[in-house]
């Protein structure tokens, strides 16, 4: 009943005039009605307000925890871009220097990681990932591509402990490049036992002696890269020439190690 009854009232509705009956009763409670929904507008405004405000506040801090996600992952990429990079030019270097004409004849190689850390100032040792399986004996000369780094002092199957240049133990026969000068390169900082009619400059270039006498013979093959000379000074009471130098190869940054083996071995 009350379907028909709004049927028949939207067809006289939508047949009648602009000003017939039923359009003034809409138009009568419009106007009635508009103070109720002027004022329920005004009422339900702020919560509308409030509700936009915590669903827009909601959106941004899960905006903001993604943006921060993303973030995370581009510094890490960006690490390991750096870190492969850094590794990747450690490794140029090393295969520069074994296909370089400098590289000692007579000598093959293992390269290990470093996976200890000189553990003190006073202690300049690190321990390598390889021993006496890999052919490594103690003595063996152990270098980068940038220079010598130290000798073998003690060995295991796996591991090898390896003293630093710049280890209080460690002595070097060097000659100057440039002069042929000859003394020995201590804890990697001077450049002894230089006789002051030597001549010696700043700037020259020392490298490995690697010495023969009768059966004896340097632990080190001669030509490699040891440091740059910084400053040379002397007076008339010293027997030697006071040389100071530069190593090559930088110590803080080490991350592998070329160990140098003879192949008469």
């Amino acid at each position: 009943m009350l379907v028909l009854l709004s049927i028949a009232l939207i067809t006289i509705y939508f047949r009648e005039s602009s000003g017939g009956g039923l359009h003034q009763v809409q138009s009568a409670g419009s106007t009635v009605l508009r103070p109720f929904e002027v004022a329920a507008d005004r009422v339900s405004r702020p919560f509308r307000d409030a509700y936009g405000y915590f669903a827009g506040l909601v959106h941004a801090k899960s905006e903001n925890n993604r943006l921060r996600q993303e973030v995370a992952k581009l510094r890490q990429s960006e690490t390991l871009n750096l870190a492969a990079a850094s590794e990747n030019a450690d490794l140029r270097s090393k295969l520069h220097f074994v296909s370089s004409p400098s590289y000692p004849k007579g000598f093959d190689y293992v390269t290990a990681p470093i996976i200890a850390q000189v553990p003190a100032a006073y202690e300049q040792q690190v321990t390598i990932d390889a021993g006496s399986i890999s052919g490594i004996r103690q003595f063996d000369p152990v270098v980068t591509g940038e220079g010598l780094v130290g000798t073998v002092v003690r060995v295991a199957r796996n591991v090898s402990l390896v003293a630093l240049l710049t280890d209080d133990t460690t002595s070097v026969s060097a000659i100057d490049a440039n002069t042929r000068a000859q003394g020995v390169v201590k804890a990697g900082a001077s450049f002894d036992h230089v006789g002051k009619d030597q001549r010696v400059e700043q700037g020259d270039e020392l490298v490995t002696a690697g010495w023969k006498d009768g059966g004896l013979a340097s632990i080190y093959p001669p030509g490699i890269p040891i440091g740059r000379v910084t400053s040379v000074g002397q007076n008339e009471v010293d027997l030697y020439k006071h040389v100071q130098l530069q190593p090559f190869v930088n110590f803080e940054t080490l991350s592998s190690l070329v160990v140098l083996i003879p192949k008469s071995r």
